[in-house]
């Protein structure tokens, strides 16, 4: 998504959404780099992805927005669920961060 506005791809509306959206995670959601600044080192936890927990349904409802935007520009993906994501590296109320076992 980031990407896309970086390329200018990104509607008026699209690109409203996304800041809109960007800005309320920014302000509602802990950003697990800024409580340990090695969750996503790469040389520490090579391939380190975030994860929503099931529970967390405030920061998961707003996903939708952001699939109908990349799926408007061609862009696959999916909804994915584990109840076993990888080695958990990172972990607070709504989220995890994990690297593959």
């Amino acid at each position: 998504m980031n990407g896309l506005a970086r390329a200018g791809c990104l509607t008026v509306e699209q690109e409203a959404f996304r800041r809109a959206n960007n800005d309320w995670y920014d302000a509602n959601f802990i950003n697990p780099a800024h409580t340990d600044p090695s969750v996503y080192d790469p040389h520490v936890n090579p391939g380190a992805a975030a994860w929503f927990k099931a529970t967390a349904r405030v920061f998961i409802e707003r996903v939708d927005g952001y699939l109908a935007i990349l799926e408007a520009h061609g862009i696959p993906c999916e909804t994915v669920r584990s109840a076993n994501p990888g080695r958990i590296v990172y972990e607070d109320e709504y989220q995890v961060v994990v690297v593959q076992n």
